[in-house]
């Protein structure tokens, strides 16, 4: 009997560039620039929050720090639209600071997944249910009614969002994202709740629930092996028909040696793990070594994708191994320590990323059959290799670590309560 929760902290965008937007407000109408993902749904969010007709508010695409999802480039276009409107006739440029950047704008989602599963005399699962608690993965601006903008709800208390929703099963959810697994098992159960209690503001991040949904599956699915006393790769084998899963999983394993050398509580181990990303897009297994030291250090990755027919290979490649990274650097590295309801004033120091010294040496193949249509590459590693380097960091260890991110001090709590 297995009966384990697994969690993620907050994590931020923490793009490079600060957020930053232009706005003019002459004869009536205003325009901004901004480098927002949805200029439109933004446009009829300022007009909606100044008063505006929506006539007379254009907003224009402008090349800016980027990021994969929803950060606090809407925030800052608000903002200049409001000085703008103050100073009719002048070019208004509002740039946020690191503390703006890193504390303002949206995270991504904290999260927990709790697994209950039984496997039977033969060592198969025989019951599994999957508990999510997140919180809202999805407050663009509009979405559910609501501005979403920082600045739209200091402005006015009646901007505060009500009731928020998931995003629904069609958009691949949110909270609910990867929550079904992709293994044969009887009478699955799963279920999704959205905890709205805090004040904290959180949306889109690259592959939303996927990341701790996968993580939590896979993980189970290693201790699970161990209660059935299975090779980790033979165990997702027999509770495995999709073809097209196994093919990446024996592809990852044949390229990284696996079950290597390198046995449990040695200081350095072999993980896997494996997704399909929505379950009806691409599917990626990945194989991480790590190294455990005075903290988890992750030395090698080996991804074997099926992305369908795949039209630019580099751009493909690109789109799995900087997916694999920023994973990485999230599983790692990444936490928003809230304090209560606030965000406090963060930089790099508080908030370190993964650094250009700790990439990995990554190996990265596809399986590609011409006859299948293409499915997208951008986020299938999230969830896979952070399940992979947990695996990996837990076998090392010789105990399981069930907490993002894997950093020194949860390390040091891992054994301390060991």
């Amino acid at each position: 009997m297995l009966d384990e929760r697994y969690s993620r902290a907050h994590v931020a965008h923490a793009s490079i560039g600060p957020s930053c937007a232009l706005a003019l407000f002459d004869a009536g109408r205003l325009t901004v620039w901004s480098h927002s993902q949805g200029i439109f749904p933004l446009r009829a969010q300022i007009a909606r929050c100044l008063g505006l007709a929506l006539p007379a508010v254009r907003v224009v695409h402008a090349h800016g720090s980027g990021c994969y999802g929803h950060n606090g480039a809407d925030d800052a276009a608000l903002d200049a639209a409001i000085i703008a409107l103050e100073r009719p006739g002048q070019p208004v440029r509002i740039q946020w600071s690191r503390e703006d950047e890193l504390g303002r704008g949206p995270l991504g989602a904290a999260m927990s997944a709790a697994v209950e599963a039984e496997i039977d005399a033969a060592g198969r699962v025989m019951s599994w249910n999957l508990s999510v608690v997140s919180e809202p993965h999805a407050q663009r601006p509009g979405f559910g009614g609501h501005v979403n903008l920082s600045s739209a709800e200091a402005l006015d208390s009646a901007h505060l969002p009500g009731k928020v929703a998931d995003l629904p099963a069609a958009a691949g959810g949110g909270a609910a994202r990867n929550a079904v697994a992709i293994y044969d098992f009887p009478g699955q159960t799963v279920t999704v709740r959205l905890d709205t209690r805090s004040r904290i503001r959180t949306s889109s991040l690259r592959s939303l629930g996927a990341h701790l949904n996968v993580f939590a599956i896979e993980s189970a699915m290693d201790e699970l092996a161990d209660l059935a006393g299975a090779d980790p790769l033979d165990f997702r084998l027999r509770h495995l028909s999709d073809e097209r899963c196994r093919a990446v999983l024996e592809g990852a394993a044949e390229m990284s040696g696996w079950p290597g050398s390198h046995g449990a509580s040695e200081g350095r181990s072999l993980g896997i793990a494996a997704a399909r990303y929505k379950n009806k897009g691409a599917w990626l297994a990945a194989v991480a070594e790590v190294s455990v030291e005075e903290e988890v250090r992750l030395e090698r990755l080996w991804l074997c994708a099926d992305v369908g027919f795949v039209i630019n290979p580099e751009g493909a490649r690109s789109q799995i191994e900087g997916g694999a990274i920023q994973a990485a650097s999230w599983t790692l590295k990444e936490e928003v320590k809230v304090e209560g309801d606030r965000v406090p004033a963060l930089d790099w120091n508080a908030y370190p990323i993964l650094k250009f010294s700790e990439v990995p040496e990554i190996e990265t193949r596809f399986i590609i059959d011409p006859m299948h249509p293409p499915l997208g590459a951008g986020e299938a590693a999230q969830g896979p290799v952070a399940a992979a380097i947990g695996n990996a960091a837990s076998r090392a260890l010789g105990l399981r670590m069930r907490d993002l991110p894997l950093t020194r001090d949860r390390l040091i709590e891992a054994l301390m309560n060991a």
